[in-house]
């Protein structure tokens, strides 16, 4: 069996920069052969579960969560950005569901997205912003709060970052116009990439990025409709039965 020739087509197939890394520096190590297999099975098996993941979450995702992902993908890809998708986490009152968390070396951006239309009028520091279309009214909860909730469980896993090095990002993604202020943290798509991208000071490395997204991976729940189920009995539990 030729290894050499393995790792080259484990590259191959892989279109992930950090994949095809780490593939050269398996042909470019002097391991017996033993330890080489084990180390390409790995690669390939976590390679193939990455894959599965983001294809699985892809299909919980509404429309604007998919659109958030698509220019995400598009202009902040690896091995600088990992993006992950449709994340449960638990904690200890229960589960918390995040739509996006985008790892990076200028931080870790927790991601909570609106597909809203018509008008709205939101004040940071209010519990609860309202959209209007023609005529009708509609009281929604202020996405800024419920992303604090989001941020302290990517905290409490991701605990040895710096001070900062987790934002909360609230994204409309829909046609909505905003008739107030627009408050610091919220964006849409132009704005989201503008800011993301005005991000430029680093503050891990690659292998950080790559263990931040491993802890991740290691605690999010199963990306199922069990999963989904079980956090809406867990949002009644704590709120009631209007959530």
């Amino acid at each position: 069996m030729n290894f050499d020739d393995i790792a080259r087509g484990i590259s191959a197939v892989s279109n992930s920069a950090m994949i095809q890394r780490l593939s050269q520096l398996l042909l470019d190590w002097q391991l017996d052969k033993k330890t080489t297999i084990y180390v390409l099975l790995a690669l390939a098996v976590g390679f193939v579960i990455g894959r599965c993941r983001a294809s699985r979450a892809a299909s919980f995702q509404n429309r604007g969560e998919a659109l958030l992902s698509r220019v995400a993908l598009t202009n902040f890809g690896p091995p600088d950005y990992h993006l992950m998708n449709h994340v449960t986490l638990q904690m200890n009152d229960g589960t918390t569901q995040v739509d996006h968390i985008l790892v990076s070396r200028f931080g870790v951006f927790v991601i909570e997205v609106k597909d809203y239309k018509g008008w709205i009028f939101a004040n940071a520091s209010q519990a609860n912003w309202t959209q209007v279309i023609f005529k009708w009214k509609f009281r929604f909860q202020n996405p800024i709060f419920q992303n604090f909730r989001h941020v302290r469980a990517v905290q409490d896993l991701l605990e040895f970052l710096p001070p900062g090095a987790i934002k909360s990002v609230v994204v409309f993604t829909g046609e909505a116009e905003f008739m107030t202020e627009v408050p610091q943290g919220v964006f849409s798509i132009p704005g989201l990439i503008d800011y993301l991208r005005g991000q430029t000071v680093e503050v891990m490395s690659v292998n950080r990025v790559q263990f931040c997204v491993g802890r991740l991976e290691t605690a999010r729940l199963a990306i199922s409709g069990r999963t989904d189920v079980e956090h809406v009995q867990s949002l009644v539990r704590r709120h009631g039965s209007g959530a």
